[in-house]
């Protein structure tokens, strides 16, 4: 079975039995924690990709580890991924869950790279901007890139605008490049 369309799977019934339970919240904030503590831990993505290590020191990890900062019906969930052999994707059951929590809530993200940090009032204008163009609810996350030299590059959806003075410099390299004056025959 395809790993995305694994994980989608889990990921679609352990949000169903939220929504039972009315835990949806809960299971989003727990599922963000494990994914963002494997995303920044090679060695604990590692360590649940090793088929060499026994299940039963994997679920006293997972205890250890999520016991105290995770609800009960995360915590069964991961032992049950675990005791039928899929723990390798757990890191990729977190991001579909992650992906349809915010698909049922109507959430989308968005991405600005910038040279300089934003002002709080440019923010909230791109936050009504990118409001008005998906009629949804925007998280908008931010990143530092000097390398843009100035201008932006707005990311959404499928979407992407890209104002930055590399760009434009590129397009200009790219027109100087051709000499317009020499006829091709």
């Amino acid at each position: 079975m395809n790993d995305s369309k694994l994980s989608r799977r889990y990921a679609k019934s352990l949000l169903d039995l939220a929504a039972e339970r009315n835990e949806t919240e809960l299971a989003y904030n727990d599922l963000s924690l494990i994914y963002a503590t494997i995303k920044s831990s090679r060695d604990l993505a590692l360590f649940f990709k090793n088929p060499i290590i026994h299940t039963d020191k994997k679920i006293t990890v997972i205890e250890k580890l999520f016991g105290a900062n995770v609800s009960a019906l995360t915590l069964s969930f991961l032992k049950i991924i675990t005791s039928k052999k899929r723990e390798s994707h757990i890191e990729g059951i977190s991001r579909s869950f992650i992906h349809m929590y915010r698909e049922m809530k109507g959430i989308t993200t968005a991405l600005i790279l910038t040279p300089v940090k934003l002002d709080d009032s440019v923010k909230a204008e791109l936050l009504t901007y990118l409001k008005s163009e998906t009629n949804r609810k925007v998280e908008l996350s931010e990143q530092i890139d000097r390398s843009l030299i100035g201008g932006f590059i707005l990311r959404w959806g499928d979407k992407q605008v890209d104002a930055s003075v590399s760009r434009k410099l590129r397009l200009l390299k790219m027109d100087f490049s051709q000499n317009l004056y020499l006829k091709d025959y």
